[in-house]
């Protein structure tokens, strides 16, 4: 928990900064996040160059089964949005399906949605898939004790392949880290599929 305590201090003197701080420029119109992001996800490859043997061996013990996590991702996302969907009076299930379809990926999946449905359910659908990745960045290690250590890579849905792959690694290990990455990849490309038939 002290890692999770440390990210949530971290975001919140962020939130806090941005609201109230004279900041540069250069930090709030620059792409400096996008670089922060390469530089770990550059780390975590070295991490997993580092110890190539075990890293690899989870793909190899994994092989074809390694689609079973995507598959499984998007079906827990969409069943436990439909369920949502009965105790929220203003929202279609096919909309709450929408949102779902999301996986995490909350740019992406926001603008389509805007540009399908309207702002309501775009916005609705930024804040809980922005919820799902703070989430998963706070709660991955209990998670991954909890329940095993795919299920940090199961919460972060579409961001396990960069924002909170650090996270993922942490708590479940290094040798986790190309399962995220190929869920992430899978999932990303997944979700304007998904948003578009479930909608159009």
């Amino acid at each position: 928990m002290k890692g999770s305590l440390t990210i949530l201090c971290c975001f919140i003197a962020g939130v806090l900064a941005g609201l109230f701080a004279d900041l540069p420029a250069v930090v709030t119109e620059s792409d400096l996040t996008l670089w922060v992001l390469y530089a770990l996800i550059f780390f975590v490859g070295i991490g997993i160059g580092g110890d190539a043997a075990a890293s690899f061996s989870v793909l190899k013990k994994s092989n074809i089964r390694i689609f079973l996590i995507p598959v499984a991702i998007t079906f827990g996302s969409l069943t436990g949005a439909a369920v949502a969907s009965l105790f929220l009076a203003d929202i279609s299930i096919r909309d709450a399906l929408a949102i779902g379809s999301g996986l995490g990926y909350y740019s992406l999946s926001s603008i389509y949605i805007t540009e399908m449905r309207g702002e309501v359910l775009g916005t609705i659908s930024l804040l809980s898939n922005i919820l799902r990745e703070i989430v998963t960045l706070l709660a991955a290690p209990l998670l991954a004790a909890w329940f095993g250590r795919t299920a940090p890579i199961a919460a972060a849905g579409a961001t396990a392949m960069d924002t909170t792959l650090p996270i993922i690694i942490r708590s479940s290990g290094k040798e986790f880290a190309i399962l995220a990455i190929f869920s992430g990849i899978v999932l990303t490309i997944a979700v304007p599929i998904l948003v578009t038939v479930i909608l159009s």
